[in-house]
């Protein structure tokens, strides 16, 4: 028999049908599905259904350490390493898993309390990427990048991450590097409109220019070649253009990297494109230990209750616990300003919530109570494995949070008395402004005012920001006493006390080092606080007056937009109302405790249940329609109901 193909008649037709499909059978089928195979394991981008895969990458809420709030932009390898240590030694088999080294790390001779941005000596590549300081990170020499301390890492069973800014590094573009992967180079993928407003070591990379998804292409090509398992990426909140290109890169890197975005912005109407995009995003400004800061995420993570999803959280920022302030922006050393029952209030609520858990101490400083708090198995499986968190109710400053356990049917309660003594009543006030915005004329108020008689004086900056999107940083420009005797300017006396905010009033210069600023006008005598700071002052003897210019620092007439950015007038949605007291302005102190009750049926629940305290471990006993406990002023109680 014949059996060449030959198209000649109907009697060699059939054999020809029958061998073309052979071959389409053997040799073309298994070609789109080996490419299919190769997109899964090397792109990482095949989706099940409208399930982005990245999601896998994050099954539940990731937990691991960051080195900002201990270490601000100066950690160095080996505390990166002891750090590591410890959790492998007491946290891994908790779930704990990621390393991740915060900001500047590849600058060589930053300081803490802010950025060395005068003479900064940075480290980056031929093609214009930063890798690590050499004299901070030594195992980065001869080109090797973070590829040994991500070893390292990996070796201890641990994952590792690293912050970085958005955009292109303003020094690759000075020097027009070239950009791996593409015939362009920095300046032809830059902007200098948009740029990072409290950090100007980035340009912006322009979306759609010739070169500009090759950089960032380039750059997880480099962080996948070290190892790297999770990025931190800054400043990039609210910017689709950008989020989306970094999401291709990832995408295309070959590794699955985990993303993390910040700082706060996005809001929850951004909800489907963040879980198109990211792993986790911030919902606040920086998160710092103090109270009024702690009970502000009442507010923020109720509004975005119920809105993650696998694979995709909303972040409720570092946990501030522990030994922190050690080189940090905010503060000298210190252990955690919280206090024990707000520390258990922290826990509670993020975990209810399922935020992700970043612990921001230096972990080899942990005492006892501090351990407790991280390695408390029942807590940590409600932040990882529990469904349907929501707030149950609040009354006034009494609040209920419930979430469900998939597994077995039972109920988490999670219980807070946020109570307060309110900070300011604003009717006991001397002096007090309308709220100054950005349209208010010069941005400022001015104050000429009597106080004869008064021992006292406390100068209050609030805000009405309960999200905490904005910045509410504001200045007293050149406030003076004067009396009989004469005057002295009160940024020569020191306060008696100081609240709120985050960190410190700073006297003559903004938090940063900037020139006090208001209105675009510069001043060289003033107080600069962030809303809602309380100054106290004690007085000197027969002063009769005080007088001020209250304003914003640094923010542009209603408007105009920042470097022709239009995103820039959310983040600086600068406010503040200012008040001045010659008594404390503190309303009363409510009781050290309260009972809070909650009805099962509330929760869903009837008859009778038992109930496990998760903090303490002991079973409380059974209880028949309703529970009730008596909780702390600023404390929790953390519970299952079976």
């Amino acid at each position: 028999m014949d059996n060449n193909f030959h198209f000649t008649g109907k009697e060699t037709a059939r054999p020809f049908l029958r061998y073309f499909f052979r071959f389409l059978f053997v040799f073309l089928i298994p070609i789109p599905i080996f490419l299919l195979t190769r997109c899964q394991t090397n792109k990482s981008v095949v989706s099940e259904g409208d399930v982005p895969a990245f999601h896998k990458w994050a099954p539940t809420p990731p937990m691991g350490w960051n080195s900002w709030d201990c270490y601000g932009p100066t950690v160095m390898e080996d505390e990166v390493k002891a750090n590591a240590d410890y959790m492998a030694k007491n946290l891994k088999k908790l779930g704990w898993e990621y390393i991740v080294v915060d900001i500047r790390w590849y600058v060589a001779n930053d300081k803490s309390g802010g950025y060395n941005e005068d003479n900064p000596i940075y480290s980056l590549d031929e093609y214009g990427r930063f890798t690590p300081a050499l004299n901070r990170f030594p195992s980065a020499a001869n080109g090797n990048g973070f590829k040994s301390l991500a070893g390292y890492i990996h070796s201890k069973g641990l994952k590792f991450g690293i912050h970085m800014m958005r955009g292109i590094p303003v020094i690759a573009v000075k020097n027009n590097t070239p950009i791996l992967g593409s015939t362009s180079k920095a300046q032809d993928i830059y902007s200098a409109e948009g740029q990072c407003m409290w950090l100007k070591d980035m340009y912006t990379i322009v979306a759609g220019k010739s070169g500009a998804q090759e950089y960032y292409n380039s750059l997880f090509k480099l962080y996948a070649s070290w190892g790297l398992d999770f990025v931190k990426v800054d400043d990039l909140s609210g910017r689709t253009k950008e989020i989306e290109m970094v999401r291709k890169a990832i995408d295309s890197c070959g590794r699955p990297i985990v993303i993390s975005i910040s700082p706060g912005g996005d809001r929850p109407e951004a909800i489907d494109f963040l879980e198109k995009n990211v792993n986790m995003w911030r919902t606040s400004n920086d998160f710092w230990d103090n109270w009024q800061a702690l009970k502000n995420q009442f507010r923020i993570l109720n509004s975005w209750a119920g809105l993650g999803v696998q694979g995709c959280y909303p972040d409720g920022d570092m946990l501030p616990l522990g030994k922190i302030g050690l080189r940090a922006e905010r503060g000298g050393p210190r252990m955690t300003g919280f206090t024990k029952d707000e520390q258990y209030t922290l826990m509670s609520l993020f975990s209810i919530f399922r935020s992700p858990l970043m612990f921001g101490g230096d972990l080899p400083s942990n005492d006892d109570f501090t351990l407790s708090l991280i390695n408390n198995k029942d807590v940590l499986d409600i932040n990882q494995h529990s469904a349907n968190g929501k707030q149950l109710f609040r009354e006034n400053d009494l609040i209920a949070w419930t979430s469900d356990d998939p597994k077995t049917g039972d109920k988490y309660l999670a219980l807070f008395n946020a109570s307060d003594q309110q900070p300011v009543v604003e009717s006991k006030s001397l002096w007090k402004s309308e709220l100054v915005t950005l349209e208010t004329p010069g941005q400022s108020v001015d104050i000429d005012i009597n106080i004869s008689g008064a021992k006292k004086l406390y100068l209050v900056a609030t805000s009405d920001d309960v999200i905490g999107f904005a910045r509410h940083n504001c200045d007293w420009i050149e406030p003076k006493l004067s009396g009989p005797k004469g005057s002295v300017n009160l940024t020569d006396l020191k306060w008696a006390k100081t609240s709120g905010g985050r960190g410190e009033p700073v006297i003559n210069q903004a938090a940063r080092g900037e020139k006090l600023s208001v209105n675009g006008k510069v001043y060289n005598n003033g107080i600069n606080v962030n809303a809602t700071t309380i100054i106290e002052y004690d007085l000197p003897a027969r002063m009769t007056k005080f007088k001020a210019k209250a304003g914003l620092q640094n923010v542009v007439p209603a408007g105009v937009i920042i470097n022709n950015d239009p995103e820039s007038q959310l983040r600086m949605n600068n406010t503040a109302k200012f008040m001045v007291f010659v008594e404390d302005p503190a309303g009363p102190k409510p009781d050290d405790t309260a009972s809070i009750s909650v009805k099962f049926e509330q929760m869903g629940l009837k008859g009778t249940h038992t109930v496990k305290d998760l903090w303490s471990g002991k079973e409380l006993g059974n209880f028949t329609d309703s529970f009730t406990r008596t909780i702390n002023r600023h404390g929790a109680g953390l519970y299952r109901i079976h």
